[in-house]
């Protein structure tokens, strides 16, 4: 959808990840789960966490702090996954992103929001879609489908389709498999 026919406001899921402020287009957003064991795949990237059961289906899971360089942290009873549908051509895929907690739904004015800063050469943020003000704080609003690179989505696809077939996807021995170092 774009900004016409939303009638000129957008709506945001908002997420925190340390002390940052994140929104995500809600149109993107397909649910949000309590944090849940999940299946670590072997010799994938440490951001990448693995599958968990979404009703009978493997969901690849990113963990949002570790992708984004962030320190890793403590899961908490507020620790959520927020399932997303990311487009891919004709299709979409779906993914899990961990969040420290999600807060709210926000609309915001399309023209209140502005397009991101300028970094310099040695800093990639093309994933921030834009920046808003909201209570006194920056919200950075992601750009899902930037985020997970087209490469990222069919590697995460790749791992919902092998670990479908197992009958113990999204359950784990308690046992967290980590691939050897690079």
């Amino acid at each position: 959808m774009n900004d016409e026919q939303r009638g000129g406001t957008e709506r945001f899921l908002t997420l925190n990840l340390d002390k940052e402020h994140f929104a995500l287009d809600i149109y993107s957003v397909r649910e949000i789960l309590d944090m849940t064991e999940i299946t670590r795949i072997p010799q994938t990237p440490e951001y990448m966490r693995g599958v968990v059961n979404v009703r009978g289906s493997a969901v690849p899971v990113v963990d949002l702090r570790l992708k984004f360089g962030m320190p890793a942290a403590e899961q908490t009873l507020n620790t959520r996954i927020v399932i997303l549908e990311i487009a891919r051509g004709d299709k979409s895929a779906a993914i899990g992103a961990i969040a420290d907690s999600v807060r709210e739904v926000l609309e915001i004015e399309s023209a209140s929001i502005d397009p991101p800063p300028r970094m310099g050469a040695g800093v990639k943020a093309d994933f921030i879609r834009g920046i808003a003000r909201h209570a006194e704080r920056f919200l950075l609003i992601l750009d899902a489908e930037k985020v997970f690179t087209t490469e990222e989505i069919l590697t995460l696809d790749g791992l919902g389709t092998q670990s479908a077939d197992d009958p113990g996807a999204g359950a784990t021995s308690g046992d967290d498999v980590r691939a050897p170092a690079a």
